[in-house]
């Protein structure tokens, strides 16, 4: 059987490693039995913990932390990136994502604006140029999608964008960018859905 959290102790940190499988209620039940072996590795020095293994939100990243520093005052880091900006990826993940928690931004996204979710992003307008949407997860477009959009920011090469008509310069999914020029967008066929395939090359059909 799999064990839900491990422990390993190193020269410069505590490696904490989640197993991904596992829910956040089964994580947390897990890390507070753990505390009284993390406890006991604090005895002479007070090294920092690093948490890796599973893709978290920033809620569980909070509570965790909180948990953990409840008990101990320690530097606690997480590999899971904390924000979802374009440089925030730190490793690659794949989980299923057919359903995910969604949000709905009512509205177009206008020049010089940024909307960003962990789940899927469901915008109930277009998405201007000049604009950005980033989602952990799923980008869906209701009207036509001009301006940037980041979907599978933590990584994730499952995710998918769908627009009425994809009409954005730049597309990216997890690590991968797709670059158009302007001549190229208004002499194509119009486009409203993008994906990686096998061969991890983004698709726009």
């Amino acid at each position: 059987m799999k064990s839900c959290i491990s422990i390993n102790l190193r020269k410069e940190d505590i490696v904490i490693k989640i197993n991904e499988e596992f829910s956040h209620e089964d994580i947390m039940y897990a890390l507070r039995k753990k505390i009284p072996e993390l406890k006991k590795l604090y005895q002479s020095e007070k090294t920092p913990i690093v948490i890796t293994g599973k893709v978290l939100k920033n809620k569980e990243i909070d509570e965790i932390q909180a948990l953990i520093k409840k008990y101990i005052d320690v530097k606690i880091n997480f590999d899971s990136p904390r924000t979802l900006g374009l440089h925030g990826i730190t490793r690659t993940y794949n989980k299923e994502i057919a359903t995910s928690e969604t949000k709905f931004h009512r509205g177009s996204v206008r020049s010089g604006q940024k909307v960003e979710y962990e789940g899927s992003l469901v915008i109930l307008g277009d998405v201007n140029d000049g604009a950005e949407v980033i989602a952990g997860e799923n980008i869906i477009v209701l009207g036509i999608l001009r301006g940037l959009a980041h979907a599978g920011a933590k990584g994730n090469k499952e995710a998918i964008i769908a627009a009425s008509s994809i009409e954005a310069p730049q597309l990216r999914i997890a690590n991968i960018i797709k670059e158009r020029e302007r001549e190229e967008i208004l002499e194509e066929a119009r486009r409203t859905y993008a994906y990686i395939n096998s061969e991890t090359k983004m698709i726009i059909e």
